[in-house]
């Protein structure tokens, strides 16, 4: 392996922490929360929906935070807060304090996320969010089984994963100095990407959300829900391989159309047939395709911006993924409050069909060659 590789590996704790961990394996621990603190669909939404304010927070202080304490100083911050964080999760059962939590875990990911892009040499970095699924979806739901009191010894679990990914990277960030300030731009020409870029952002996130909660409303087993998430884990883990040349060679937004109507149709087919094994191709679908959705968008805005004012455009589309995450959770839990849990599914089917029509139709390509770049927005 060579260095570049081996210190992309060591970052992608990052990833496998802030993501992973931080902010995925909230949707296993979910039903056993759920109940022990007799939570609805809603209540348990907003859990999501506060960590996508936090994320919207970061993602606002850190170029600020990068040019007082460099790129390699937000990261660790970062990934200190992360395991914080995670710990506060198991402290107590007030829901405000929960929220709270759930923000602070928000705030640090957008830090770890944003800064690790920089710092990463090779594409490695972003398949670190599959090793946090993997590992998370192999020990909680056995952990939790039969036993949903256990949900706070389960964030104990995750903190104690996310500190020692941030005592494994720490020697893997070099020292930096404090970024330069970025551009602030319009982006008129951009408009339906960062439209496409919000109904993607506030639709794939109700999947991994309430997964976990959908396989305890079908009585699914401990080993189905494990299969599961280890099988969505490593999807992601060759995400970043699979899609690589498309996104650099397909034009506008093709492959973006390809990549949410694929997530929508996984949602869709577990709706369509919920049996275990269209679970696990749900899954490995789902998995395979939305960590490179940030990629692609990524790719068409490096391709329509100079590379003077790309920093601020970047940041922007960071935003705009921000909010739709932050929206989507809590909107998908009212709903399938007010009428089936399947909603929640639904609703990926809904926003992420509409963004795959918007990309093939209104996004154009842009006049110069895609080029590839750090994801955006995850």
């Amino acid at each position: 392996m060579t260095e570049p590789t081996w210190r992309s590996a060591r970052l992608a704790l990052g990833t496998a922490s802030a993501l992973g961990l931080g902010r995925f394996a909230y949707g296993l621990v979910l039903p056993s929360m759920a109940e022990q603190l007799h939570w609805d669909l809603a209540r348990a939404g907003v859990m999501t929906t506060a960590n996508g304010l936090g994320y919207l927070a970061g993602a606002l202080v850190t170029g600020a935070l990068a040019r007082r304490l460099g790129v390699a100083g937000t990261f660790r911050l970062g990934m200190v807060l992360c395991a914080v964080a995670l710990a506060a999760t198991a402290a107590t059962v007030s829901y405000p304090g929960l929220l709270a939590a759930r923000v602070l875990a928000g705030v640090a990911g957008a830090l770890v996320f944003i800064a690790g892009a920089v710092l990463a040499p090779t594409t490695v970095y972003f398949a670190g969010a599959g090793l946090g699924i993997v590992l998370s979806g192999a020990l909680v739901p056995s952990l939790l089984d039969h036993h949903p009191e256990r949900w706070p010894l389960a964030w104990v679990g995750l903190a104690a994963g996310a500190g020692l990914a941030a005592a494994v990277s720490w020697t893997a960030v070099r020292p930096t100095s404090p970024a330069p300030g970025g551009a602030t731009i319009t982006v008129r020409r951009l408009w339906p990407l960062a439209v496409v870029y919000f109904l993607f952002a506030a639709g794939y996130i109700a999947y991994i959300t309430f997964l976990s909660a959908y396989l305890v409303g079908r009585n699914a087993s401990t080993t189905q829900t494990t299969l599961t998430w280890i099988v969505l884990g490593l999807a992601v883990i060759a995400a970043p391989s699979l899609w690589q040349r498309p996104i650099s060679a397909w034009p506008g937004g093709r492959v973006l159309a390809v990549l949410l109507g694929v997530i929508a149709g996984a949602a869709g087919a577990v709706l369509l047939r919920p049996g275990s094994a269209v679970v696990i191709v749900s899954a490995l679908a789902y998995g395979a395709t939305f960590m490179a959705v940030p990629a692609a968008v990524t790719a068409l805005v490096r391709a329509a911006t100079p590379s003077d004012r790309l920093a601020g455009t970047l940041a922007l589309f960071t935003v705009v993924f921000a909010v739709g995450q932050m929206a989507g959770p809590w909107l998908a839990g009212e709903v399938a409050d007010r009428t089936t849990a399947d909603a929640t599914l639904g609703w990926t089917v809904a926003l992420c069909g509409a963004g795959a029509l918007l990309a093939a139709i209104s996004v154009r390509p842009a006049g110069c060659r895609q080029a590839r770049g750090p994801l955006v927005g995850r």
